[in-house]
């Protein structure tokens, strides 16, 4: 018996064409589920439906979305449920680095561009997704899974990101509120505050960054893509049913060092 059978059952992953999002998915894939991709790069996304294809007996579908645009959410959301019928899981995956700036240079519109697609994104494609997963348990047919990339920088502290660091925090009240409220609707809400992994993002930092977190990662390494695979599995199964409100690091020990 396989304990982690995703078959018949569809997950959205926003920002799911390359990174943290692309790993997961291709965990949810090799599970059985179909994988729905929101994300804004048509030519990524191309490639992603290309490599997740064929690894499990779900399909895949890739959308061009921008987590920032409302109306573009809620295309996504209809197109999804018209492919699929269904929304079981949501990874709200879809991020950006932020400004990289000092706190005396802060802009408004930096801020809250970066607010936008990190925070106010994940809001706004979860209130699609709760739409659907409210009517269906209101049907009988009640549970869905809520899971935000959320990161480290939200309970630690790094130079020159403090509105990246805020727009995580506040995803992470994000989480806890959806835990509460949606409880009854047995949706759980989760959110994984990852550490070091490398992505398209890292490898634009200054080389010095990855050096000093090589030295105060307790396990003394990045993380690997290949382990998210099973933990998004694991979030969008019913074994984690009874986990919700949770913040939880994901970072080698990062954040006790």
């Amino acid at each position: 018996m396989n304990l982690f059978d995703l078959s018949g059952q569809t997950a959205i992953v926003t920002g799911g064409n390359g990174g943290l999002g692309l790993a997961m998915a291709r965990g949810l894939a090799k599970a059985g589920a179909h994988v729905a991709i929101l994300a804004r790069n048509a030519a990524k996304n191309a490639a992603a439906v290309e490599e997740l294809r064929g690894l499990g007996n779900g399909d895949v579908l890739a959308l061009t979305c921008d987590v920032a645009e409302d109306d573009a959410i809620a295309l996504a959301i209809e197109q999804t449920l018209g492919a699929f019928g269904r929304i079981d899981a949501c990874f709200a995956n879809a991020g950006i680095s932020g400004a990289g700036v000092a706190i005396p240079d802060i802009t408004p519109e930096g801020w809250d561009h970066t607010m936008a697609v990190n925070t106010r994104g994940a809001a706004l494609v979860y209130k699609h997704v709760t739409r659907h997963m409210i009517a269906r348990a209101q049907e009988g047919d009640p549970g869905g899974k809520l899971i935000a990339t959320s990161s480290g920088q939200s309970i630690m502290g790094v130079n020159r990101s403090s509105d990246y660091a805020a727009s995580k925090a506040a995803l992470n009240g994000l989480t806890r509120a959806a835990a509460f409220e949606l409880a009854r609707y047995r949706i759980t809400a989760n959110a994984l505050l990852f550490g070091y992994y490398e992505t398209d993002i890292t490898a634009k930092a200054d080389p010095k960054f990855a050096e000093w977190m090589s030295r105060r990662i307790p396990l003394r390494r990045p993380g690997d893509h290949a382990g998210l695979e099973g933990l998004a599995v694991f979030f969008a199964s019913p074994h984690s049913d009874y986990i919700t409100g949770q913040c939880l690091p994901v970072d080698g020990g990062l954040c006790i060092s």
